[in-house]
């Protein structure tokens, strides 16, 4: 009996999808909406229970967003569930603007505004999740990308839904022309230091990575003078994320930092 009990619960994560959500690979109406006005939305055949559980809490679903306002902590996710269906039914994309909410009616279009950095996207909310403590929304990647929180992982953000017919104005991503590349084929790094003997350059990594900077990495170059291991934070796509990260690097005690760009 416990174990039939085991069994139908496992069906209940994987039909809510925690941290699986997005939308048709080529459905243009579920992409997020960052020009033009908000398109009215009807609720979707699944994913809109009165309630469910999740590891033993109960979630109550609201029967409408209106003025729904919200603050907490963001997180996102990438290929892992690519392709996969959310718990709306629909196939998660996670190059759209979409994302993961417990208890808003799906679907329903919200803005997310970055308190860290005052950036903001338009999203599609269309899963259930995240199921981890403190965190109140899972983006897509896209959606992360653009909050400037890729490295991060997290970010404190405010939740604001969004009326049908609401014309939002269109968030402008700066980036730097740095080439004739598209900004994707050249990616920014963070460079905290270069150093001609590795072990300066390994107790360097050390420290970033006890200060929880995952993305820190060492990177050879080799010269006519020798080899030189390098210190990097990154990759990055945006010069608004790469100035967050500095923002960051420089409250937790790491000064002598700057922009550089993959070779």
């Amino acid at each position: 009996m416990a174990i039939g009990r085991l069994v139908l619960a496992g069906c209940i994560l994987i039909w809510l999808s925690a941290c699986t959500f997005g939308v048709p690979l080529d459905s243009r109406s579920a992409r997020g909406v960052e020009v033009g006005s908000i398109p009215k939305t009807s609720k979707s055949k699944s994913g809109n229970p009165s309630s469910y559980v999740v590891m033993g809490k109960r979630y109550y679903v609201l029967d409408n967003a209106a003025g729904f306002v919200q603050r907490g902590m963001a997180s996102w996710y990438g290929t892992k569930f690519h392709g996969r269906k959310t718990a709306s039914g629909e196939i998660y994309n996670m190059h759209a603007l979409t994302a993961a909410h417990k208890t808003l009616p799906i679907p329903v279009y919200v803005r997310v505004k970055n308190l860290e950095n005052g950036r903001s996207v338009n999203v599609r909310v269309n899963d259930r999740g995240p199921f981890v403590g403190g965190r109140i929304i899972d983006l897509s990647f896209a959606a992360a990308k653009k909050l400037g929180i890729i490295v991060a992982g997290t970010a404190k953000v405010e939740i604001s839904a969004l009326r049908a017919g609401q014309n939002p104005a269109r968030e402008v991503i700066r980036t730097i022309p740095l080439t004739d590349k598209t900004e994707q084929d050249v990616p920014l790094f963070i460079q905290m230091g270069s150093f001609g003997s590795k072990i300066n350059a390994i107790n360097l990594l050390r420290d970033l990575r006890d200060a929880n900077e995952l993305a820190a990495a060492i990177s050879e170059l080799r010269t006519d003078r020798g080899s030189f291991f390098r210190v990097r934070v990154g990759p990055l796509y945006d010069i608004d994320e790469a100035n967050a990260v500095i923002r960051r690097l420089k409250n937790k005690g790491f000064v002598s930092v700057r922009i550089v760009v993959q070779e």
